[in-house]
């Protein structure tokens, strides 16, 4: 019994130890697989802006820029996105009197084009929506932008004279040079300019001379102005598109709008002219209305009117403005005619926020009341 319970043991202990030596590899474990690639945030947020814009499946645009360009923006924003995109064509005095009627119901959600001071009244109404834009990174300088994210610059303009070289040689006279030129008694009737209450760009002129000559002087002059002048057109683009014909023979306004004439409509007896005091600018802009029906697709539209996409394509559709985005293509054609976005004077833009609207009645009321010069049609 002693001899089987020894010979029992030694084979147990046997077998532990070939249990305890076993050579034989552990299973290996399954490499952990790598979390999948995330998009960048940015990406990821603008991925879902446009899921959203195009939930919506619609935008409304106001343009105050020339029609050419603000057609083909609406093309490529409804080709990139598929959002149908309507528009309609109005001077910003026209949209600032538009919105400010409908009061925070407008009938459009966005406002492109045309020069910043009405879309600085209706801001300080608070009848534009702020939005912080992605793509407002690649704006060239704050001056740019409003600074609640109310409005987006999107192409700066000089402000100048354009004339009919040809029709000046008949009358044997010289081109005027500076502001204070336009005041001879030569060129009664020969000057066009836009009208005070519709067209930005006249209410830019209005600043500019106030800020250049005091408050009263600044009225005065364009009181003695009014003398020379044959027509107010309604939009700040009209004076230009008639000097070629020499239906106008000096017009004011932006010297962008002359370069349209002459490169692309064949006017080139149109001269055109900085004042040499200085002058002064525009920024155009692009804005959110305050409730607007179609409120992703609209911030879709500011991130795309700050891009390549939208503002590189203004050359080729009559529009030669400076642009204010750092990734973008100038226009060669205003350097070629010799404009310098940076040539101009210190503008004032809170006193023109502040009071424009005052300046404007001011001089109506100087001038009278207006004539049936002042076209609105």
């Amino acid at each position: 019994m002693k001899k089987f319970l020894a010979l029992l043991l030694a084979l147990l202990m046997a077998l532990s130890l070939c249990a305890c030596g076993s050579s034989q590899p552990a299973a290996e474990e399954a490499p952990a697989e790598e979390p999948a690639a995330e998009a960048p945030a940015e990406e990821a947020a603008e991925d879902d802006l446009v899921s959203l814009a195009q939930a919506e499946g619609q935008l409304v645009v106001y343009g105050s820029c020339e029609e050419e360009y603000l057609a083909a923006a609406c093309a490529k924003f409804e080709e990139l996105y598929g959002i149908e995109t309507q528009y309609q064509r109005l001077s910003t005095g026209e949209v600032q009197a538009k919105i400010e009627e409908e009061n925070g119901n407008p009938s459009a959600d966005v406002w492109f084009g045309g020069t910043t001071d009405p879309y600085n009244v209706v801001a300080a109404e608070g009848l534009l929506e702020p939005y912080e834009a992605e793509n407002a990174s690649h704006l060239m300088g704050d001056m740019y932008r409003h600074p609640d994210g109310c409005w987006y610059g999107i192409y700066k303009g000089i402000l100048g004279f354009m004339v009919n070289k040809d029709e000046l040689e008949r009358m044997e006279l010289e081109a005027p040079q500076d502001w204070q030129d336009l005041l001879k008694s030569e060129y009664e009737g020969l000057i066009w300019l836009s009208n005070y209450n519709t067209a930005g760009t006249a209410k830019l002129v209005i600043n500019t001379m106030i800020q250049k000559y005091g408050h009263d002087e600044g009225i005065q002059y364009l009181v003695d102005l009014d003398k020379n002048i044959q027509v107010y057109t309604k939009s700040g683009s009209g004076p230009s598109k008639n000097v070629g014909t020499g239906e106008c023979v000096i017009g004011i306004g932006f010297l962008h709008d002359g370069i349209t004439q002459i490169i692309d409509n064949g006017y080139t007896n149109i001269e055109l002219i900085i004042p040499s005091s200085g002058t002064s600018f525009e920024i155009g802009a692009t804005a959110i209305f305050k409730g607007a029906a179609h409120p992703n697709a609209a911030k879709l539209w500011i991130e795309f009117a700050l891009s390549p996409d939208c503002v590189n394509i203004a050359k080729d559709n009559g529009s030669y403005q400076f642009l204010v985005i750092d990734n973008a293509e100038q226009p060669e054609q205003a350097a070629e005619f010799g404009l310098d976005p940076e040539n101009v004077m210190d503008y004032d833009f809170e006193d023109a926020t502040n009071n424009i609207t005052t300046y404007v009645e001011e001089v109506m009321n100087a001038l009278g009341g207006g004539d049936d010069r002042f076209q609105t049609e």
